[in-house]
């Protein structure tokens, strides 16, 4: 197990960037349990035994490749080293991130009556989120 103070912090900040992402969801459609799985699966030591799913693989607890996300991470020339801890926290709010704009952007999706996620119901959630502001633009070709 990580200790206490280490693993305080990881589930307040694993909670800020889970509320964040889930900030303009209802209470019906945010599932707290599932946010507390995630608290409990970044807090847990590695070298327990890992949780099965249902079709018996091991539960990831990111998609996303750590080595990337620290090759990205030191692409910015104010960073020299990423520790371990914060290469899976930013890796883990990126998946967050992305979750949630993709849910975001497939209820335009479902508005207009369509299965398939098209960049227009991404601009349109860009446009209609203020927090997404920043991402004006950035799907342009």
């Amino acid at each position: 197990r990580m200790p206490s103070g280490r693993s305080d912090f990881c589930k307040q900040y694993c909670t800020l960037q889970i509320s964040t992402a889930v900030g303009n969801m209802s209470d019906e459609e945010l599932d707290v349990s599932a946010v507390e799985t995630t608290l409990q699966q970044a807090t847990e030591d590695p070298n327990e035994e890992s949780s099965q799913t249902q079709t018996g693989k091991p539960d990831r607890l990111l998609r996303l490749p750590l080595s990337r996300i620290k090759t990205m991470m030191k692409m910015d020339p104010d960073i020299a080293l990423a520790s371990q801890e914060s290469v899976f926290i930013v890796a883990k709010a990126t998946e967050l991130f992305v979750e949630s704009l993709s849910q975001e952007a497939f209820r335009k999706t479902k508005e207009n009556k369509r299965k398939t996620l098209q960049k227009r119901d991404v601009d349109a959630t860009v446009s209609d989120i203020e927090q997404l502001a920043f991402l004006e633009g950035t799907l342009d070709s």
